[in-house]
């Protein structure tokens, strides 16, 4: 599974529960599959592989933000990779603009590592992609 750290200063220093999948937000007028593809791309700074998109089904995360989620069976060079960077006060309470990728490294990994490192809230997929590939029902949105 292709994973990334998240940039930024509140991430630095941390692994476990510091991994997302690439993801972003997208308005009332836009699919979520296209927003997926245009997330992939701004993230990464690479086009979406070609391949059948397997539904991973969505996910409420802690935020309150759903997700949701396609895997694509593909490869990727990870040195490939040109990450979309964000700007942000930091320190806080400075006035200092600084530019932070929006994930600093990329990594693939097997099921079993990416569900240590990605956060809570997203390690599901990894249950669901597992169930897709082996042809079962448990890739259900409530699985």
């Amino acid at each position: 599974m292709l994973i990334g750290h998240m940039g930024g200063p509140f991430w630095a220093g941390r692994e476990e529960a510091a991994w997302s999948v690439p993801k972003g937000e997208y308005g009332p007028d836009e699919e979520p599959a296209a927003a997926a593809r245009r997330e992939f791309e701004e993230e990464l700074g690479v086009p979406v592989p070609d391949g059948v998109w397997l539904p991973l089904g969505e996910a409420r995360q802690r935020s309150g933000k759903t997700v949701t989620v396609w895997a694509v069976e593909a490869e990727l060079e990870v040195a490939s990779v040109v990450p979309g960077t964000f700007t942000m006060e930091w320190p806080r309470g400075s006035g200092v603009q600084q530019e932070f990728p929006e994930m600093d490294r990329f990594a693939w990994c097997t099921p079993e590592q990416a569900a240590e490192l990605l956060i809570v809230g997203q390690r599901v997929f990894v249950k669901r992609l597992r169930a897709q590939v082996r042809g079962e029902a448990a890739a259900s949105p409530e699985a």
